[in-house]
């Protein structure tokens, strides 16, 4: 597909064919949005197959308006019949994102003055142009809805797992299972989590139960309880490979994982304590997450975590894509200090 920039401008885009546009944007990126938004506007498939079609007869400079017969735009799309084009087009126009120009022959071309003015007839594609930030902004919404969806799902799982575990027997496993065989929405997605929360809270049994130790009494001196022991300090104080990676780095390019922390964090403790709540979350569940610290190191598995929010909807299976970096195949090529320096890259160009 050609990539075809046109200018966003007010009204009579084409009433003055030898000016030039104040602003550009890419078409494809309205058309982009629209076809990821379809559904809030009742639009199906063929419609936006026509779309596609109309967008396609454009050319840079010429305006907004398309100019092909019926029967071109049918063959472009496919061969579909005239009837169902004229329907498509009708259906558009309702929504206002085609404004139609008809001359009085009902033939689409344009007439142009000694002065340079013009008058175009045909299909005039402008009010989609001017329509692009609320489109773009509709499709972003219905993405971050569908994200926040899928984390949601993921946290449900977790915790089903958790569930399942401890209190096999329990029936609101199944009528979870069950509802999530359903497209639900982000509230009945949340109701549903609330209460597999209460389920898991009401088990007798608690995850990880409080070690008890007993304090030796030292003349009235403070004992420091160590959290870590020094084997685990000092897989947490070495570096992540032959180069050194440091926290911040890691904590200012990894910006999705960091903002879910609620405190600052300052070193690789506080990484590694963050990124063990996560992975839950993710849809890793916490035994793998612990396996992986032992294999490839609790700086590595730590970065993984980061690494893999950080791509966001470019991994569709944490917790495949976990396995196999940390414990599978891919072991071996994942190098948490080239992805983010990679990473880095990419955000001071975006700046």
């Amino acid at each position: 597909m050609a990539f075809t920039k046109l200018s966003i401008e007010a009204a009579g885009a084409d009433a003055s064919c030898g000016s030039t546009p104040a602003s550009e944007i890419d078409i494809w990126t309205i058309f982009r949005a629209l076809r990821d938004a379809r559904s809030v506007f009742g639009l199906r498939p063929g419609h936006i197959q026509t779309l596609q079609a109309m967008l396609s007869f454009l050319k840079p400079g010429h305006g907004e308006t398309v100019f092909a017969s019926n029967n071109s735009i049918c063959q472009r799309v496919g061969g579909i019949d005239e009837r169902t084009l004229r329907r498509h087009i009708n259906r558009f126009v309702e929504l206002g994102f085609i404004k139609r120009n008809d001359s009085s022959n009902r033939k689409r071309y344009r007439v142009r003055s000694s002065g340079g003015e013009c008058i175009s007839y045909g299909l005039s594609l402008a009010p989609l142009l001017q329509r692009a930030s609320e489109l773009i902004t509709i499709a972003q919404e219905m993405e971050n809805n569908r994200r926040d969806r899928i984390f949601v799902r993921k946290q449900i799982l977790t915790k089903l797992a958790h569930l399942e575990e401890h209190d096999p027997s329990n029936a609101f496993i199944n009528h979870a299972r069950k509802a999530l065989r359903r497209k639900l929405s982000l509230p009945e997605y949340h109701a549903l989590l609330a209460n597999t929360d209460a389920e898991c809270q009401s088990l007798s049994t608690p995850d990880d139960p409080p070690e008890t130790m007993e304090l030796p009494a030292n003349d009235g001196q403070t004992v420091r309880h160590q959290s870590k022991s020094d084997e685990e300090k000092k897989d947490l104080d070495s570096n992540v490979g032959k180069e050194e990676l440091k926290p911040e780095l890691l904590t200012s390019v990894c910006d999705q994982a960091t903002a879910f922390a609620t405190e600052k964090l300052r070193d690789w403790v506080d990484i590694e304590a963050h990124a063990r709540n996560l992975a839950p979350m993710m849809g890793i569940h916490p035994e793998t997450f612990a396996k992986a610290k032992k294999i490839v190191g609790t700086q590595k598995a730590s970065c993984a975590i980061f690494i893999m929010l950080q791509l966001g909807q470019r991994i569709r299976d944490f917790g495949a894509y976990f396995h196999s970096i940390t414990l599978g195949q891919r072991q071996t090529q994942f190098d948490p200090v080239s992805l983010i320096k990679r990473l880095s890259k990419t955000n001071k160009s975006l700046a």
